[in-house]
């Protein structure tokens, strides 16, 4: 038997309310804060995410789906949203958009291949935004808010954001300077990936999850002490920023980011709800100066993060916050022959037209059994049809719920269902 592979999940028609209860919390928020939805292609050039991401990341070096497709181009699913949207503003010279910064949002599927974990799958859905075109502390702070306003919309309590900041380039390289002579007399007691990160990228030894409780990554230097004037005022701004919002947090100076690109202001949103998992990033983000430069594009900088919906319905699983089920059937038609079937048929389509939720039994079951099969659907008025209700142009509507019985004309039907909204 063909089973689905590894790493992946069926959204079954029982679940889906739960991932369009999270999607349309999540538009309405992108409206709410001028926030509109960009889509990319599912897949990209394999070299926007070398370049874009970074060839030292995990993302790029463990993680991609990569192919070569029928014209020998080398491509990949996209595992990240950040690039390919920037991909996207350079292409389509976004920074003459009137409107700056450019602010954009996506929900969409993304690629990694991972060792599947508790709420982390090889395929998954992200919801993520982008302000491109300005630099300013209180861009960074909007696009926090508002990662920590969906949280708090769909009712998290148990959540914790972390920021730092990694500096202007300037900044960063006297940092990564300082980190190599810290690491390098004893990076044969790290992981495999951390010795070849001292000479890539040694900022990602802090982020690694291996040797996170070594002692020298307890004992690193401080970033704040690298950081230069400008960057210790961008970063004083956001934190005041914050406060005036009234939004808690905790800095984190080993918060680094995986990525390659990020300066400035990094961001991470944790869970810590108990029994969530080991893993507890719900959110991530920062700003990334150059990014645009490193993909041929104008010198402009953005912000952004991603949430992955996988892990917001795990926490709310953690916490125990129920999500509210959907509203069943308008009205349920239930049939005693085929002339009943064949008017159901049509009443079907002339109330589906009009938008209310409408249904029947197919099997041509006994009245009992549509009766059950009614509540089963939810629905809040039955009606039954026979030969007496088609000669005489009316039906008995019942009110499942109250159990009270009125009685309608076919053609007043829609009406009726309209009022009792």
């Amino acid at each position: 038997m063909i089973q689905i592979p590894k790493g992946t999940q069926d959204i079954l028609p029982s679940e889906i309310y739960k991932w369009h209860y999270i999607e349309e919390k999540l538009r309405n928020i992108s409206t709410a804060f001028n926030y509109t939805e960009i889509r990319t292609p599912m897949f990209e050039d394999t070299d926007l995410f070398v370049r874009g991401v970074g060839g030292s990341t995990d993302i790029v070096n463990k993680e991609m789906y990569t192919f070569t497709d029928k014209g020998d181009r080398s491509i990949t699913l996209k595992p990240e949203g950040t690039a390919p949207v920037v991909r996207s503003y350079i292409e389509n010279k976004m920074q003459h958009d009137l409107e700056q910064p450019v602010k954009v949002y996506y929900i969409t599927p993304m690629f990694r291949y991972e060792r599947k974990q508790k709420g982390r799958y090889r395929q998954f859905v992200q919801y993520g935004v982008e302000a491109i075109g300005v630099e300013n502390p209180l861009v960074d702070v909007e696009v926090i808010s508002v990662a920590m306003h969906f949280y708090q919309s769909i009712g998290l309590k148990d959540i914790k954001l972390y920021i730092n900041s990694i500096g202007d380039l300037g900044s960063r390289k006297e940092y990564n300077e300082a980190l190599v002579n810290h690491f390098k007399p004893s990076i044969h007691e790290f992981c495999a990936d951390c010795q070849s990160r001292i000479d890539t990228n040694p900022m990602r030894i802090l982020d690694c999850k291996v040797d996170r409780e070594h002692e020298l990554v307890q004992s690193a230097p401080n970033i704040y002490e690298f950081l230069n004037d400008d960057s210790k005022a961008y970063f004083e701004k956001v934190k005041k920023g914050l406060k005036q919002l009234n939004i808690p947090y905790e800095i984190d100076y080993n918060l680094v980011r995986g990525l390659d690109y990020y300066t400035h202001t990094a961001f991470e949103i944790m869970s810590e709800a108990r029994g969530f998992g080991a893993i507890t990033t719900l959110c991530g983000g920062g700003r990334y100066n150059g990014l645009l430069e490193m993909l041929d594009g104008p010198s402009e900088t953005g912000i952004g993060f991603g949430l992955s919906i996988e892990r917001a319905l795990l926490a709310l699983e953690a916490e125990g916050v129920e999500i509210p089920q959907p509203e069943g059937l308008d009205l349920y038609i239930c049939t005693l022959d085929d002339a009943a079937r064949d008017k159901a048929a049509e009443l079907l389509f002339e109330l589906r037209k009009q938008n209310f939720a409408v249904d029947t039994d197919y099997k041509e079951r006994k009245l009992k059994a549509q009766m059950k099969d009614a509540d089963r659907r939810g629905a809040m008025y039955t009606i039954v049809i026979g030969e007496n209700e088609i000669e005489s142009n009316q039906v008995e509507i019942k009110n499942q719920a109250t159990r009270e019985v009125n009685t309608v004309q076919l053609d007043e039907l829609a009406n009726y269902l309209l009022e009792a909204k």
